[in-house]
């Protein structure tokens, strides 16, 4: 059976403006908004945002399983888009250690060497939190599992006559996407940063077998800035 995820990017922040780290949103409970003061403020949804996401609420294909990264701009975005979603541990953003909610032109203007390691090494951590070679096993294993999920023959029909079985809808941050697209095409680590994913776009997998296709960066939003 074939396995259908479609990825949406949370809306539009303050904290994506500014190239900002996340916080320890993505570590701590999902029922609680905020975990510290790191960046917090700027991790909730800007003007723009709300109004793109509030624009494009839609009817979304009927799908086995609905997730969220426990972020607090996925977590409202997918309440904007009507998703009930379930915040899932398996799609927090990167752990960035002592970067979170800083700045990566703070962070470069202090730690230029750290930085430099950071995003020429998959395997390194400078910062003290996951790597991406850490978070690229995080996201592979959880992909895989779900190809496993579907391969039992979960899910049933809809009253459409769809079947829904194999098909997951995630609103997820954009390092969990790039990491999906790197694993689903079996590229190299370093290419991570060559992938860009747009605020409130969709990124879909679809996969059999172990081997993914990708369709990617088509916008969900059409409302002007």
């Amino acid at each position: 059976m074939t396995t259908r995820v479609m990825f949406i990017s949370p809306a539009i922040s303050k904290a994506l403006r500014e190239a900002r780290f996340p916080g320890s949103t993505g570590r701590t409970d999902p029922d609680t908004d905020i975990a510290d003061g790191t960046g917090a403020d700027s991790d909730a949804l800007d003007p723009l945002g709300l109004r793109q996401a509030e624009a494009v609420r839609e009817t979304f294909p009927r799908a086995t399983a609905l997730y969220v990264s426990p972020s607090r701009r996925c977590r409202r975005t997918a309440e904007l888009l009507g998703l009930d979603a379930e915040p899932l541990s398996e799609l927090a953003p990167c752990a960035m250690g002592r970067w979170q909610g800083r700045t990566l032109d703070d962070v470069a203007a202090a730690e230029p060497e750290s930085v430099a390691a950071w995003l020429s090494d998959p395997a390194s951590s400078p910062h003290g939190g996951e790597s991406l070679v850490a978070l690229h096993a995080r996201v592979g294993h959880w992909l895989d599992s779900l190809g496993s999920a579907s391969a039992s023959g979960s899910g049933s029909a809809s009253a459409s006559g769809e079947d829904p079985a194999g098909r997951v809808i995630a609103v997820a941050e954009p390092d969990i996407v790039r990491a999906a697209a790197v694993h689903a095409l079996g590229a190299s680590l370093r290419s991570f940063w060559r992938i860009d994913i747009q605020p409130l776009s969709v990124t879909e997998l679809s996969g059999r077998d172990g081997r993914w296709n990708l369709l990617g960066g088509r916008p969900l939003h059409t409302a002007a800035p």
